[in-house]
């Protein structure tokens, strides 16, 4: 089993930065691909980063530019990088692990997830 714990989430104004950490704990992540989602009031959850074990990385068009994801093995740690923030990045944000890459880009039956953070952008 793996537990994974997000923190960094908060409000900031249109413009602004903020950094997602996602914590694992009970295994080592190296041999996990682990992924960024998030989602607003009323709509489903979707995909915004992914990382695979080997540091590969994938990100939704919507945050490509302004989202860097990436991991430190070493720390069991996950991060997101956030910058120019919109009004429409607000949501909810959830770690994700999963052994198999295309399960996080394609949302399929992820093994793994966080309770999520909230991330508010004020415009």
């Amino acid at each position: 089993q793996v537990q994974l714990v997000e923190s960094g989430g908060g409000l900031v104004q249109a413009g602004g930065s903020l950094r997602l950490s996602c914590a694992a704990s009970g295994r080592t992540i190296s041999s996990y691909a682990m992924g960024w989602f998030r989602q607003a009031p009323g709509k489903e959850r979707e995909f915004v980063a992914g990382i695979s074990w080997s540091g590969s990385t994938s990100y939704a068009e919507s945050v490509k530019g302004r989202f860097t994801i990436s991991r430190d093995n070493a720390k069991n740690t996950m991060y997101l990088q956030m910058n120019s923030l919109k009004p429409e990045d607000t949501a909810v944000y959830y770690c994700a692990a999963d052994p198999n890459y295309r399960a996080i880009l394609r949302l399929l039956s992820v093994n793994y997830w966080g309770q999520g953070s909230q991330v508010t952008v004020s415009s």
